[in-house]
């Protein structure tokens, strides 16, 4: 029984939700569709926890889009020879936003600037 209320935790909103959708977006990296999971419960729980989990909420959205609009610059990129220097700057950026927030939901700390499109 205790192990069900274990998973039940990281379904709700809180800490070990944002912990989670932060390690799907670094699955996504092999497997590629975790991402999209992971930004679903990101919308479906933003508004409903704490402030400090709200910001993840918003970080881990802006996360998923913003390396989604440069995933598809660097694809179109490709034709000129440049866009893998995009895609894999796109990745290093993803890993370093996914470890920051990994850092501060461990330590219950917010995003300080949640809506930033640097680090």
């Amino acid at each position: 029984m205790n192990d069900q209320t274990d998973v039940a935790g990281y379904m709700e909103p809180g800490g070990k939700n944002v912990t989670l959708i932060y390690i799907l977006y670094l699955v996504s990296i092999i497997v590629g569709i975790t991402s999209i999971i992971g930004v679903i419960f990101a919308y479906l729980n933003k508004g409903k926890a704490a402030e400090w989990v709200d910001s993840h909420y918003i970080y881990q959205i802006r996360t998923f889009w913003i390396g989604f609009l440069f995933s598809i610059i660097g694809i179109v990129l490709m034709f000129v020879f440049i866009g893998i220097f995009v895609l894999l700057a796109t990745l290093v950026w993803a890993i370093i936003r996914c470890i920051k927030g990994l850092q501060l939901a461990a330590r219950s700390e917010e995003i300080p600037n949640p809506r930033t499109w640097l680090f």
